[in-house]
């Protein structure tokens, strides 16, 4: 006896974000609304927006071709940026290892947790352009101002992501060496240690490469390096030359990229 079975297809739907259709539909409304309320009420200024694209233009105009004939400004001004943006990344990292340990919560009393995590806290609380201002405002124009600055961003980074791997550690080799009878410095340093090294030298890597970008940015604010020599093409209305340090920029970036990718293969 042949038995005729109706199979019935059923197709896969990604489930929603929101289950509740009256919460996800309330939220997208009420996102909408808000989104135009706050175009609405932004003191936007329409008609010097269209005055200022003439403006632009012409910079655009007198940008073009760049110009390289100040290349002493050029080598000077990046050779600043790469001595900031090597040495500032190296003592950030070097103050981020015992602040990640402290701001770490299983390896920590509370106390000392409390002010790892507030050190960061503070550390990743301000733009680097801000804590810049401030470093001019205090040491002057120069290097040591952009040195100090991305040396608290770099330990505003690294510690935090470094305090995260410690916490993610195998509690089983740290449990060892102390029923071993071993002490907190040797845990630490057999234990802990090697268990963070690669996400330590990978963070270093990348903060060198996060550094040489922000060294450009600080230096506007007047703390050293091609940012300087930027800000003060613009004040000459040198734009072809602003141009050329832009696309310096540009390249110095570039190179930075493939390198530290180089150098991330390599080791993993």
């Amino acid at each position: 006896m042949t038995a005729s079975t109706s199979i019935t297809r059923k197709t896969w739907r990604k489930p929603p974000f929101i289950a509740n259709p009256w919460l996800r539909w309330g939220l997208i409304v009420g996102i909408g609304v808000y989104i135009v309320w706050a175009t609405s009420t932004l003191p936007f200024d329409w008609e010097r927006v269209r005055e200022g694209l003439p403006r632009a233009a012409r910079i655009f105009n007198n940008a073009f071709p760049p110009s390289f004939e100040r290349s002493g400004l050029l080598i000077s001004g990046f050779s600043e940026s790469i001595k900031i943006a090597i040495v500032a990344p190296l003592a950030g990292v070097g103050l981020s290892v015992p602040v990640a340990f402290m701001a770490a919560r299983n390896i920590s009393p509370a106390p000392i947790y409390a002010i790892g995590r507030a050190i960061i806290i503070i550390a990743r609380s301000f733009h680097p352009v801000i804590v810049a201002i401030l470093f001019v405002k205090a040491v002057g124009f120069g290097p040591l101002a952009g040195i100090l600055t991305l040396t608290i961003y770099s330990i505003g980074f690294v510690a935090k992501m470094l305090a995260e791997r410690i916490e993610e550690i195998d509690w089983g080799q740290v449990e060892a060496l102390r029923a071993a009878g071993a002490g907190t410095l040797v845990t630490l340093q057999y234990a802990v240690l090697p268990q963070i090294m690669p996400r330590q030298i990978g963070l270093t890597i990348y903060q060198l490469d996060s550094n040489l970008r922000a060294s450009a940015i600080v230096g506007i604010v007047g703390a050293g390096g091609i940012g300087g020599t930027l800000m003060n093409a613009f004040g000459r209305y040198d734009y072809d030359f602003a141009l050329a340090i832009t696309l310096c920029i540009i390249g110095v970036v570039l190179v930075s990229e493939a390198v530290s990718g180089q150098i991330r293969r390599a080791l993993w």
